[in-house]
């Protein structure tokens, strides 16, 4: 693991395999480990994976006050530079796919190939906002209690009956990083509709078709807004690197390696 100082913060990073950068930003509520660790070898085979963690998560720090998405996108540019020596293919997960275009929009140079898994553009609607300030609640009460509300809106419904009860319990006893709340309230401030139109870099982005945390018409937006972008749906919930990996692995291989 290797570890860097990038405006103010540490962030800690490991690679798997060698050619050009592959970069895997993470989710809200899960560090890159638990959210890629399970898929990182069915691209290393053409690409160096760079897996790092964003503020709050591994052993990576978060500044005080309100979490601004600017330091998400400069942690992960930062991260880009060091690891890397030429632009990057970069693949975002839920608030990783927001700080991914994000990223893409203010560094373009650094961006070779974009994928957006279950990201959105603006928190402003809503139904956004009352599900994150909920989950966000809930989080600040009982771990356990905010695993149950966010997987049931995150996960296929056929999938999480088909787990079944001892592997359901199993995840709800698992405990979010750090500091999980102020990144779930950071959901709640998220627009970046102005920005993600300056984004250049070919554009893959997928959604899962049962998913409740992140509807269709949130990630839709970001297809209407890029417009160099493909639009792929896949049949899981929020939690699609859970549910669909193999799915989700032939779909990027195709946009990266084709």
């Amino acid at each position: 693991m290797t570890t860097i100082s990038i405006s103010g913060t540490t962030v800690n990073y490991t690679t798997l395999g060698k050619g050009p950068g592959l970069v895997l930003v993470h989710g809200t509520s899960i560090d890159s480990q638990a959210n890629f660790g399970h898929v990182t070898e069915y691209f290393s085979d053409q690409r160096q994976v760079i897996s790092p963690n964003y503020a709050g998560c591994g052993n990576s720090t978060i500044p005080n006050g309100d979490l601004a998405l600017d330091i998400l996108v400069e942690q992960i540019a930062g991260t880009i530079r060091h690891a890397s020596n030429g632009p990057v293919d970069l693949l975002g997960d839920s608030l990783g796919a927001v700080v991914a275009a994000a990223t893409a929009a203010r560094y373009p140079e650094l961006v070779r190939r974009l994928v957006l898994i279950a990201g959105w553009a603006y928190s402003g609607d809503a139904r956004h906002q009352m599900v994150f300030n909920t989950w966000a609640k809930l989080e600040g009460m009982d771990s356990e209690l905010s695993n149950r509300y966010v997987m049931s809106l995150a996960v296929n419904p056929s999938f999480l009956t088909a787990l079944g009860e001892e592997n359901i319990s199993l995840f709800l006893k698992q405990k979010a990083p750090a500091e999980t709340k102020r990144r779930i309230e950071l959901g709640l401030r998220i627009d970046i509709r102005g920005q993600v139109k300056k984004i250049t870099a070919p554009t893959l982005i997928i959604r899962g078709s049962y998913d409740n945390l992140i509807p269709e018409y949130q990630t839709h937006m970001l297809h209407d807004l890029i417009s160099e972008s493909e639009y792929v749906a896949v049949e899981s919930g929020h939690a699609a690197f859970l549910e669909k990996p193999k799915e989700l692995v032939e779909l990027i291989r195709r946009f990266l390696f084709d």
